[in-house]
C-alpha cells in the first residue's frame, strides 16, 4: 500500500518557489520593456530632427570630406537610401539610451548582489560604458580622418571613387566596434585581476606578449594600412597599463568583508 502522505511531501518541495521566480521574470519584462521604451523615445525624437538622412551625412562626413571634388557616395540597392539611414538612426538611438539600458540591468540584478560586489559592479557598468564612448569618439574624430587620407593618397587619378553606403556602413559599424571593444582592455583587466584569475605580477609579466597580440588584433580587425592598425593597438597598449594600475586600486576597495578581515593582521 502506499503512504498517504509520500503524495503530500512530493507535492510539496517546490511549495513556493513558482511565485519568486514569476516575479522576477516580470520585474525582467518590465525592465526590458522601460529599455525598449528609451530607446524608442530617442529614435522618435532622431526621426524628427535632425532625421535619418542628416545622421547619415553625419556619419559620411569624414569619408565624404576626403573624396575628390564632385565625387559622391551612391547606393547599388534599391531600398538602400532607405534602409542604411533607418539602420543609424537605431544605431544612434541605442547608443544615446545606453545609460537607461544599462541602469535597468543594474536594478534588476542589484538586489541580489551583497555589498561589495555592488562596490564592483556598478562601477564597472559605469566605467565601461564611458569607455566605449571614447573608443568610437577616437575612431571618428580621429582615425577615420588618417585612415581616409591614407587611402586617398594611394588612388589612381584614373579613379573617381564613389563608395557605396552600405559598404560604408558596415566599415563603420566594424571599426567603431573594434574601438570600442579595444578601449574596455581596462576593465577586461580588472575583471580578471579581481576574480583572481590573475595575479598583478602576472599582468606585469604578460606585458609584452599583450603588445604582440595588440597588433596582431589591429591587423586583424582594421584595414590593410599602417594607420588604423596603429592607431588601434597603440592605444591598446596604454590601456593594458592603466588596467594593471586600475586594478591594484580597485582590488583594494573591493574585498568582501571576511576577505578584508583574513588579510588584515590580527589585533592583540
Amino acid at each position: 500500500m502506499n503512504d498517504p502522505t509520500s503524495k503530500p511531501e512530493s507535492e510539496d518541495e517546490l511549495a513556493g518557489t513558482e511565485q519568486p521566480f514569476v516575479a522576477h521574470l516580470m520585474e525582467l519584462r518590465d525592465r526590458l520593456i522601460k529599455a525598449l521604451v528609451a530607446i524608442g523615445v530617442v529614435a522618435g525624437a532622431l526621426a524628427l530632427y535632425p532625421g535619418p538622412g542628416a545622421l547619415y551625412d553625419l556619419l559620411a562626413q569624414p569619408l565624404v570630406a576626403h573624396l575628390p571634388a564632385g565625387a559622391t557616395m551612391i547606393a547599388t540597392s534599391v531600398i538602400s537610401p532607405f534602409m542604411v539611414p533607418l539602420k543609424i538612426l537605431l544605431m544612434a538611438a541605442f547608443l544615446i539610451a545606453l545609460p537607461v539600458v544599462l541602469y535597468q540591468v543594474w536594478a534588476f540584478v542589484a538586489p541580489g548582489l551583497y555589498s561589495h560586489e555592488k562596490k564592483l559592479v556598478l562601477p564597472l557598468v559605469i566605467s565601461s560604458t564611458v569607455l566605449f564612448f571614447m573608443g568610437v569618439a577616437f575612431c571618428y574624430f580621429f582615425v577615420f580622418g588618417k585612415v581616409f587620407t591614407f587611402i586617398q593618397s594611394f588612388a589612381p587619378k584614373s579613379i573617381t571613387a564613389a563608395p557605396d553606403i552600405e559598404a560604408y556602413l558596415s566599415f563603420v559599424l566594424t571599426m567603431f566596434l573594434a574601438f570600442g571593444l579595444a578601449f574596455e582592455v581596462p576593465i577586461a583587466v580588472v575583471v580578471l585581476a579581481r576574480l583572481g584569475m590573475v595575479s598583478i605580477d602576472q599582468l606585469k609579466a604578460f606585458r609584452g606578449y599583450f603588445i604582440v597580440l595588440a597588433f596582431v588584433i589591429a591587423a586583424i580587425v582594421t584595414p590593410p594600412d599602417v594607420v588604423s592598425q596603429l592607431a588601434l593597438a597603440i592605444p591598446m597598449c596604454l590601456l593594458y597599463e592603466v588596467g594593471i594600475w586600475a586594478a591594484r586600486i580597485f582590488i583594494q576597495h573591493t574585498q568582501a568583508p571576511e576577505d578584508s578581515e583574513t588579510e588584515s593582521p590580527a589585533k592583540p
